[in-house]
């Protein structure tokens, strides 16, 4: 299979998941994923789109923990880096030109600032590869990560549901490993990621 054909079968799969289902693997998400919020300070977040695993609840846990939150910033067309935005105390939010939400942030960053950052994905496998919604923007902003050398950051983490993980997915060379991915029920970590 594809990964068009792979994108539409675990998208539909992943709307079909029910509302309070959504909401419980939210909050089991945020308690399997607190230990990170604990380790990291300036950290990457998105809100979810689509069926998206909702980051909703660790958000905000992070913000009382007085971690430095970020959100991304989708570029102009033509463009494909995407900016994190810092959230400040009132943010002021907009909708992007996909619709999702978005906040102006005076303070605005690249990915290399981020300690670590979650990154929704469409699916995943046992080898650490993501496939994302096609876009590539997180490809673009992470591109700077081939070939890791020597480990740079953020450390990379996958969120999704259980039931988005799949088979050996179709790997391209610009598609950036993850170093873990976090769902409701696992934390499934990489060979390929160096130890902290």
């Amino acid at each position: 299979m594809n990964k068009r054909e792979l994108r539409r079968v675990l998208r539909a799969k992943r709307r079909e998941i029910p509302p309070a289902e959504r909401r419980r693997a939210a909050q089991r998400l945020q308690r399997l994923a607190r230990p990170l919020l604990l380790r990291y300070r300036r950290i990457g977040f998105y809100l979810a789109n689509d069926g998206e695993m909702d980051l909703l609840p660790l958000l905000n846990q992070a913000l009382r923990m007085k971690r430095a939150c970020f959100l991304p910033i989708v570029p102009p067309p033509g463009q494909l880096r995407l900016r994190f935005g810092r959230l400040s105390a009132v943010p002021d939010w907009y909708h992007n030109r996909f619709g999702i939400p978005e906040h102006n942030s005076a303070h605005q960053v690249r990915a290399s600032r981020l300690d670590v950052l979650f990154v929704p994905l469409v699916g995943f496998d046992a080898q650490g590869n993501r496939l994302g919604m096609g876009g590539g923007f997180y490809d673009a902003s992470l591109a700077y990560l081939h070939p890791r050398l020597h480990w740079r950051k953020p450390r990379l983490i996958g969120v999704g549901f259980e039931c988005q993980k799949t088979g050996p997915l179709p790997r391209d060379p610009w598609d950036a490993p993850l170093d873990a991915v976090i769902t409701e029920a696992h934390i499934y970590r990489f060979p390929h990621c160096p130890p902290e």
